[in-house]
């Protein structure tokens, strides 16, 4: 197994290096200027002859004429800068956003925890209410609540989630007045303690956090239902039942078991893609998150902003996949992934 996980991060590393130079190649074929935008402010105050003095001076601070392998190198922290040292991604700089005038790191710390944070409740609810229903359906095939249950899936798998987001907060913001419509905190509100920041933080994301979870329970709650079908018609389970082994142990211990290697394939899927669906809800409710921020950092043209979050979205797809491999030998022990 360690020798496994130590190829499989060897293939992760090469495959990130691979994303990464052709998502900062993707980028720069944008047209734009960041030593241009960074004088913007001080064009009107200058003459044409010491801006144009400034502006190529800038240019070759910033490496912005040297090849764009070098300058992705650079980005990296592969190939030392102007100043003769490293000071790349690697080494923990993210870069500089034109927008903000912050460090990326400092931009992104807030919005990155609240991402995660927002994504992580979302999962444990929604896998706390799909797997068991997923199964109840597939013992109970046929049934009037079965029945009940796929008709309100299939609403929920075809419905936008900017749909549900809108419906949800009609009925919770403006109906009933149970949550806030937007911000992840009080506006104005200074916090005794920790715990009183974090229970208000709370009470803010409960909505998106529902609306994630609802939106996913139509595909997750399907998935699992059709995985255990599959797995009760098989023989060995007759078999069990034939031995007069308990109805809960021959769903639990021996259809479960089996029927969990396809929809771990599904959970881990399904948990990389919420992070690009928070986007979506994290615009919608005006959240400080990731999806917010990288919509403005689009919108803005701050590509060291944008590439800094596009460089999360594959990290995280990248473990996704090593999660996914360990987990098949895990559940399942015909499986082996040590070779």
């Amino acid at each position: 197994m360690g020798k496994y996980i130590a190829k499989r991060i060897g293939y992760i590393a090469l495959v990130f290096l691979i994303v990464s130079f052709l998502m900062y190649s993707l980028y720069n074929l944008i047209p734009s200027d960041p030593a241009r935008a960074q004088l913007e402010a001080q064009k009107q105050s200058l003459k044409p002859d010491e801006y144009e003095l400034l502006y190529q001076n800038l240019r070759k601070q910033m490496g912005l004429d040297d090849p764009l392998i070098v300058r992705y190198a650079r980005w990296m922290g592969l190939w030392p800068t102007t100043d003769g040292a490293f000071d790349g991604m690697l080494q923990g700089n993210f870069g500089t956003s034109q927008f903000f005038k912050q460090d990326v790191i400092s931009v992104i710390k807030d919005p990155m925890k609240n991402t995660i944070f927002i994504n992580i409740f979302s999962t444990i609810l929604a896998l706390g209410v799909t797997i068991p229903l997923g199964i109840y359906c597939a013992v109970h095939k046929g049934s009037k609540l079965d029945n009940g249950v796929q008709v309100v899936t299939m609403i929920g798998y075809s419905l936008p989630i900017y749909i549900i987001s809108l419906i949800f907060m009609y009925f919770f913001c403006v109906v009933w007045r149970i949550f806030p419509i937007s911000g992840t905190k009080t506006a104005g509100m200074t916090y005794a303690n920790g715990w009183q920041e974090f229970t208000d933080m709370l009470y803010h994301v409960t909505l998106p956090v529902i609306v994630m979870t609802f939106a996913s329970l139509g595909g997750m709650t399907r998935y699992v239902r059709s995985a255990m079908i599959d797995a009760l018609s098989m023989d060995y389970i007759r078999t069990a039942r034939a031995k007069g082994l308990r109805e809960k142990v021959v769903i639990y211990s021996h259809a479960w078991r089996n029927a969990l290697l396809p929809i771990i394939t599904s959970i881990i899927g399904w948990f990389i893609g919420i992070f690009s669906g928070s986007v979506i809800v994290e615009t919608t409710f005006a959240l400080n998150g990731m999806g917010k921020l990288y919509w403005t950092g689009l919108n803005n043209l701050d590509f060291e902003l944008v590439l800094a979050i596009q460089m999360f979205y594959t990290v995280v797809s990248l473990l996704g996949s090593l999660i996914m491999d360990i987990s098949y030998g895990l559940v399942d022990p015909r499986v082996r992934v040590d070779k």
